[in-house]
């Protein structure tokens, strides 16, 4: 018999969604992807090029278990000159893409029964990372009228004794917005650790993304390539963690993953030092394509109080159609061969909402809007 981990573990529905879609096209059907919060861009040249001169130089065995030395200073740069936060080399560690990061950061941070608060909604994969460690999830809810904002207050009424830890996640994956300086600087004096997953900073068209370091040094920042980079099947992201909790990590490190991909550090190298330009041509249309999918989503009567601002999500509110989005969702992508992520997905906080990526081109998204204007006039 299989653990009773894995059991208990559940699936990740957006990846059912695109399963199914792909079934769909394998019969011919031509699929809108609206569900896959996956950059449509190519990898910037430079990151390309430093990939391959690496692998080229014969640059392909172990490296440090906490990642390049070179890698870690370039880090350690871009968020001095980002954010004006200073940290030391040692204290970033390189994973193989930031959800083993979070894996290594739980790993090294939970005992049986802690507890960790997360926002409902939230990324769906959270409470399996927090529940394998051993931990203890437990939720508190961001409304839609607030933008999605998580209360200080309403965390403190969740708080224990066994409370170790607040996760955040601005800008959010599935909602697209932002948390304000504000909440952050109260969040970072409520708990004894805040992991902060960072991987869409960069990513924001309206206002001003913070790191939590501004704001403490007992936060563990997780970030990556993948989104900002569009580095996604390359694999490699990193953890910032408190000095006390350095060589946890590495001990963590060495055992199960020995060290990320030495070829890729290399290119991780080249994205911040060189992308820059790729970035901000990548975050304009982007942000064209938001734009625009507000405008439609809106129009085809779904409810967006709070207009997102970051990441490359618009969670709408659906429950004048149906409060069974997993049902919709896949009504949706049979009927009108568009795929978009049921907001049960991320929470019970998210039932009745659906979430539209608009990491692919503004033709297919127009497309898929059409499509759905469709859909929703048969129904």
């Amino acid at each position: 018999m299989v653990s009773q981990k894995t059991r208990e573990m559940t699936s990740f529905i957006v990846m059912d969604v695109l399963e199914k879609a792909c079934e769909l096209e394998c019969r011919g059907k031509h699929i809108i992807h609206l569900e896959v919060g996956e950059p449509d861009f190519d990898t910037p040249q430079c990151v390309k090029d430093a990939a391959c001169k690496a692998i080229n130089d014969g640059f392909t065995h172990y490296t440090h278990s906490l990642g390049l030395l070179e890698l870690r200073e370039a880090v350690c740069q871009y968020y001095l000159d980002t954010y004006n936060v200073t940290i030391e080399p040692d204290q970033v560690v390189v994973a193989s893409g930031s959800s083993p990061a979070i894996f290594m950061t739980f790993a090294a941070l939970l005992n049986p029964g802690d507890e960790v608060i997360i926002s409902d909604p939230h990324y769906a994969c959270y409470p399996n990372f927090i529940n394998f460690n051993n931990g203890r999830t437990i939720t508190v809810p961001a409304l839609e009228e607030d933008g999605f904002q998580l209360h200080p207050a309403a965390i403190q009424e969740k708080m224990s004794d066994k409370t170790r830890a607040i996760f955040i996640n601005s800008p959010s994956n599935p909602t697209g917005n932002l948390l304000s300086e504000s909440r952050m600087r109260q969040i970072a004096d409520l708990s004894p650790y805040v992991v902060s997953d960072e991987i869409y900073h960069g990513l924001v068209y309206e206002g001003q993304e913070h790191t939590m370091l501004e704001f403490t040094d007992r936060a563990f920042i997780l970030n990556g390539f993948s989104k900002l980079f569009a580095m996604t099947g390359l694999r490699l992201g990193y953890v910032i963690v408190p000095k006390p909790f350095i060589r946890s990590l590495q001990k963590i490190s060495q055992n199960f993953f020995i060290s990320a991909n030495a070829a890729v550090q290399k290119a991780g190298i080249a994205a911040l030092t060189r992308a820059g330009e790729d970035v901000q041509r990548m975050k304009k249309i982007y942000n064209e394509r938001r734009i625009f999918m507000i405008k439609r989503l809106k129009e085809l009567g779904f409810g967006i109080t709070v207009e997102p601002t970051g990441a490359f999500y618009v969670f709408a509110n659906a429950r004048h159609l149906s409060t069974d989005s997993y049902q919709l969702a896949f009504d949706i992508l049979e009927n009108a061969c568009v795929g978009v992520t049921p907001g049960i997905d991320f929470g019970q906080g998210g039932e009745g909402y659906l979430r539209f990526s608009y990491a692919n081109s503004k033709e297919n998204i127009a497309e898929g809007m059409n499509r759905l204007e469709t859909y929703l006039k048969s129904i």
